[in-house]
C-alpha cells in the first residue's frame, strides 16, 4: 500500500463528505457517518452552544474531528492560525473569532469539494480574516516562521508520512510556536492487518500512531515540552456503526477494542518570543 494510494483513498473518501453535504445539506455525523472518522462525537459534543449557534449547518454538517483544538489551544487576539485539513471549515471559523480582525486563521485541505464548501461556509458565517488554502500538510504553502499556533482535528493520522507533516509544521511556526491538535493516538500495539486496510486509514484508524511513537516524532521534528492528554478511550462499540455496513470489517473492531483514543497533542517550538 503505497502513500500515493493512501492519499488517493482518503481524498476521495472526503470529497465524497463534501459532495453528500453540498448537494443534500444532511449531516455526516454520529451513526450515520458514511465515510471519514467512524468514531467523531457529534458536534454537540465538542462544542459550545454558542460556538454551535455561530456555524452554518454545513459546517457542522461537514465536521468529522474528534474533539475541539480552538479551545484546547487556547487562542489569543492577534495571533496567526493554521488548520491542517481544515475540512468544511469549522475549526478555522471558530478560531478567526478568537483571534480577532487582528489576527488571521488559515485552513489547509487537499480535497477541492471541501475547499469549496468551506470558502461557501465562511461567506455565510461572514467572516473576513480567514483564507483557506489547497495543498498538502507534508508540504504547506506557508513561508517559515510564519505561524503562532497550528491545530488540526483528527487529520495528522491520515497522512502516510507524518514526519514530514511534522518537519513541516515545525518549519512554518514561529520560535515559541505552538502545536495543539486533538488527534487519535494508539495505546499499546496494533494488529498490522489494520495497518495494512486501506479502508481503515480513511476512517482514521490505521494510520493513527502509537502514543510514544507519536512524542518521539514530535521531538525530533524539533519540539519541545510535548505533552499527549487522553480525552476519551473508544471501545469496540464505538465503531459498530461504521464498520457494519462493510461486513468484511466488523472484525476489526474487536481488535481495536480499547487501544484507540481521542487525545490532546501539544508541543512547542523553542525560540525567542515564547508565550507562556
Amino acid at each position: 500500500m503505497s502513500n500515493e494510494s493512501i492519499r488517493e483513498k482518503v481524498r476521495e473518501e472526503y470529497a465524497q463528505v463534501a459532495r453528500r453535504v453540498t448537494n443534500q445539506g444532511g449531516s455526516c455525523c454520529g451513526s450515520a457517518v458514511p465515510v471519514g472518522n467512524p468514531i467523531a462525537p457529534r458536534p454537540s459534543d465538542r462544542y459550545s452552544e454558542g460556538e454551535i449557534a455561530s456555524l452554518p449547518a454545513k459546517a457542522l454538517a461537514a465536521s468529522l474531528g474528534c474533539g475541539n483544538p480552538t479551545a484546547l489551544a487556547e487562542l489569543k487576539p492577534g495571533e496567526t492560525v493554521l488548520d491542517l485539513g481544515s475540512g468544511g471549515g469549522i475549526d478555522v471559523l471558530l478560531s478567526a473569532r478568537r483571534v480577532g480582525p487582528a489576527g488571521k486563521a488559515y485552513g489547509l485541505d487537499m480535497t477541492d469539494e471541501m475547499l469549496a464548501l468551506a470558502r461557501d461556509n465562511q461567506r455565510k458565517a461572514g467572516v473576513q480574516n480567514v483564507e483557506f488554502l489547497k495543498g498538502e500538510m507534508e508540504h504547506i504553502p506557508l513561508p517559515d516562521n510564519s505561524v503562532d499556533v497550528i491545530i488540526s482535528n483528527c487529520v495528522v493520522n491520515l497522512s502516510a508520512d507524518k514526519d514530514r507533516v511534522l518537519r513541516e509544521a515545525f518549519r512554518v511556526l514561529k520560535p515559541g510556536g505552538r502545536f495543539a491538535v486533538s488527534d487519535i493516538v494508539v495505546r499499546g500495539e496494533m494488529p498490522g492487518e489494520i495497518r495494512r486496510r486501506v479502508e481503515l486509514w480513511a476512517g482514521c484508524i490505521a494510520g493513527a500512531l502509537e502514543e510514544s511513537e507519536y512524542q518521539s516524532k514530535l521531538a525530533a521534528a524539533g519540539f519541545e515540552q510535548i505533552e499527549v492528554e487522553p480525552t476519551r478511550i473508544y471501545t469496540a462499540a464505538d465503531a459498530q456503526g461504521f464498520l457494519a455496513e462493510n461486513p468484511e470489517l466488523e472484525k476489526f473492531a474487536q481488535m481495536a477494542d480499547g487501544k484507540f483514543m481521542s487525545a490532546f497533542v501539544r508541543a512547542r517550538k523553542p525560540g525567542a518570543g515564547r508565550k507562556s
